[in-house]
């Protein structure tokens, strides 16, 4: 996006600026935060670190302060020129061959004029960008920038929410209201895209026998053109204009509309915009109807619906998130019919059989239709996102595939990683900057570069992540003293935030999505054994938390209802935080100052855990049930496993009560018998030798492993390039 008119309006200097703040690049680029922030720390906080418009509102007298500071116009022109240089190697711009990149020279199938196309209901790349719910939208973002990063030609393709996901109070209570509130569009990187005649650009989507307009807009993530649907158009119907109003909201009837126009949609946007794709990435379920769009383009030309369906399953690769049903969407055959009736019959003569796509067993006329089956069978490959999960889905998803035994499935998995750019913290940066190599992100995933860690005298690191500690710290009293002020709260209750928590205490993090598999409860299931460790007089540890539940599932509304009641327990107050409204900055937060990260699912519902892999270059360390990511990156010297190894096929057994007692008592042993005792012993110069050690030996073994770098390598070189 490029807003001539706000450029006109700054002085001559920040005009750079503008450009800059048009493409998503900076969010991972901490030069290109760090200008946006010091022109008004303050106002940038207000803003919710939106560039665009902390420019728009700045006083004109900082700006004119701004624009003549030497030191910041340095800055700006050093950080433009790195810009400038990484867009230089965009695919498909002049003379981007003469710059090389990973993907120019490992991917043969890389051209601008063939990309993959990259589907997904949600992408979490900055909290400016209400565009994610939780962590498959922020993985989807770190693919983004990663396939920019290494260069691989890609598009995106989403939706564009007029209120995104919501947004969280938490009532005196305890429990969670939502709220949404209108994105003004022009406050957003995003660009209306328009047609030779200046109209907004546009496709025509079929549901319940209406043609409903969706236009198209775009982001720049880096050198990744992202493309946004939205049906918020003068030319429909009320109902029409709301299909993309909320991210996850409404019921089944929502959801099918809102999948409907993301991937019937989204092929059509594609053909809108002339680009052709060698490979389409279902990343989840969300876009299948993408499937049955391809299909009937063949089917219209004369294509039989068999040649048509074997056709499209060689184009297409899928990728599945979660064994948890919720994550699986499916609907019923009535449904199917009430919104698509007329499209199927364009796909193909008998709407059963294009139906039976979607079903575990085709001819079941009873079974509704799953977004995952009709992904699965229309696609040459399909991964679950951890190598315990692909075992998981081989097994979840057997009856596809009734003659081949199970541990032949070709369900396989690529383990997701992280963007390790976007989420360390400024100060761990410029230490891997200078002990590491200041390319050091771009080589994320190369175990060698991570071994010169040890070059970090522990000192240095030791206090890098003292100071991160104390930010979070800072942070959170920061939050509640703001809360309650807005609440009405007492001046006393306002005062006592500057005594929540301590910068100097073992500090354990777990946020994530409120949900009953999750287990939250394991933190309550002792309360005595807790209070204690908690209080301790010479080995104290505190808590902080963060995370939604989904605006319909009141079970998980009601175990963070009772998450805030012992909160408040008069034994507790100071030592146990609640940070409301978990976003991507609270995340980045979280992640970077946090000594521990807990991650405690019913095993084998966690299908990657990725929160756990971003406290890794922050210097944080995990404990974990052994599930998920954490089972490959476990060694026994870079963190904790919570529990017993999962067996896969004794399932039933382990996930009744008594795993969650034994699970609970292994988790308050491993806090006090060797998580506790180790962050506390000091040397003379107060640093935890064997504490750091564990630091580097997590560092060294997990960040090269678990980075979003290798893991879209994997999909290039394994998926793309077939």
């Amino acid at each position: 996006m490029f807003d001539q008119k706000l450029h006109d309006s700054l002085p001559e200097t920040l005009r750079p600026l503008v450009r800059m703040a048009g493409n998503l690049w900076w969010s991972w680029n901490g030069s290109g935060m760090a200008l946006f922030r010091d022109i008004d720390p303050q106002r940038w906080d207000l803003c919710e670190h939106n560039p665009l418009q902390l420019l728009r509102t700045a006083s004109p007298e900082r700006l004119s302060q701004v624009a003549v500071d030497p030191d910041y116009l340095e800055r700006i022109q050093k950080t433009v020129a790195r810009f400038d240089e990484y867009m230089r190697a965009k695919p498909g711009t002049p003379r981007a061959e003469s710059f090389p990149t990973w993907a120019r020279q490992n991917y043969p199938q890389a051209s601008a004029d063939r990309p993959v196309a990259y589907f997904c209901a949600e992408y979490g790349i900055h909290e400016s960008l209400h565009l994610y719910a939780g962590g498959l939208g922020i993985l989807a973002g770190d693919h983004l920038k990663s396939a920019s990063d290494l260069g691989i030609p890609l598009v995106g393709i989403g939706l564009l929410y007029r209120q995104g996901y919501f947004r969280q109070r938490v009532n005196v209570d305890g429990w969670q209201e939502e709220f949404y509130s209108d994105e003004d569009f022009r406050e957003l990187p995003v660009t209306l895209l328009r047609d030779e005649t200046n109209q907004p650009l546009t496709v025509e989507v079929p549901i319940r026998g209406r043609a409903v307009c969706a236009q198209i807009w775009r982001a720049e993530v880096g050198r990744v053109p992202l493309f946004l649907l939205d049906t918020d158009c003068d030319r429909n119907e009320d109902i029409d204009r709301w299909i993309t109003a909320h991210l996850y909201g409404g019921d089944a009837s929502t959801r099918i509309v809102q999948e409907v126009v993301l991937g019937i949609g989204g092929v059509r946007a594609l053909r809108a915009l002339g680009i052709t794709p060698h490979v389409y990435h279902l990343n989840e379920g969300h876009s299948a109807f993408l499937t049955l769009e391809l299909i009937r383009e063949q089917v219209t030309t004369g294509v039989d619906l068999d040649t048509a369906s074997k056709s499209v399953a060689r184009q297409c690769v899928f990728t599945t998130h979660t064994p948890v049903p919720a994550g699986n969407d499916t609907f019923d055959a009535a449904l199917m019919q009430e919104v698509l009736g007329g499209y199927l019959k364009e796909v193909g003569d008998d709407t059963e059989t294009v139906l039976g796509f979607g079903r575990r067993h085709p001819n079941d006329t009873m079974e509704p239709f799953g977004m995952t089956p009709l992904a699965i069978r229309l696609s040459r490959s399909a991964n679950g996102v951890s190598r315990r999960h692909g075992e998981v889905c081989a097994r979840m998803w057997q009856q596809l595939w009734p003659d081949v035994p199970v541990e032949e499935s070709p369900f396989k998995a690529v383990t997701n990683g992280v963007h390790h750019a976007t989420w360390v913290a400024p100060l761990m940066r410029r230490l891997f900057d200078h002990f590491i190599g200041p390319d050091w992100a771009l080589h994320a995933d190369d175990p060698e570069m991570w071994q010169r860690v040890d070059q970090i005298p522990d000192g240095e690191l030791w206090r890098a992540h003292c100071l991160l500690r104390a930010r979070l710290v800072a942070e959170a009293r920061y939050r509640a003293e703001m809360q309650w002020r807005e609440a009405g709260e007492s001046d006393q209750l306002v005062r006592s935030a500057k005594r929540l928590l301590s910068p100097d205490i073992l500090t354990i993090g777990f946020a994530r999505r409120v949900a009953a598999y999750k287990r939250w409860h394991l933190l309550l299931a002792d309360m005595e054994r807790a209070i204690g460790m908690l209080n301790h007089p010479t080995q104290p540890v505190q808590f902080v938390l963060a995370g939604k539940a989904h605006p319909r599932d009141n079970e998980a509304k009601r175990i963070l209802q009772q998450l805030m009641q012992w909160k408040e327990r008069r034994e507790l107050r100071g030592r146990v935080v609640f940070l409301s409204g978990y976003d991507q900055y609270i995340a980045r937060r979280l992640v970077q100052g946090v000594d521990v990260w807990l991650n405690l699912p019913i095993p084998p519902l966690e299908a990657r855990g990725t929160s756990g892999m971003k406290v890794v270059v922050n210097g944080g360390l995990n404990c974990s049930v052994l599930d998920g990511w954490w089972i490959e990156g476990a060694n026994g010297e870079n963190g904790w496993n919570i529990g017993e190894p999962y067996d896969l096929p004794q399932r039933g057994r382990l996930v009744a009560d008594d795993r969650n007692v034994n699970d609970a008592a292994s988790l308050h042993d491993i806090i006090e018998n060797q998580i506790r005792p180790l962050f506390y012993d000091r040397n003379r110069e107060g640093v935890p030798r064997g504490w750091v050690a564990r630091m580097r030996a997590s560092m060294k073994t997990l960040a090269p492993a678990f980075s979003a770098t290798r893991m879209v390598k994997d999909y290039a070189s394994i998926y793309y390039a077939e």
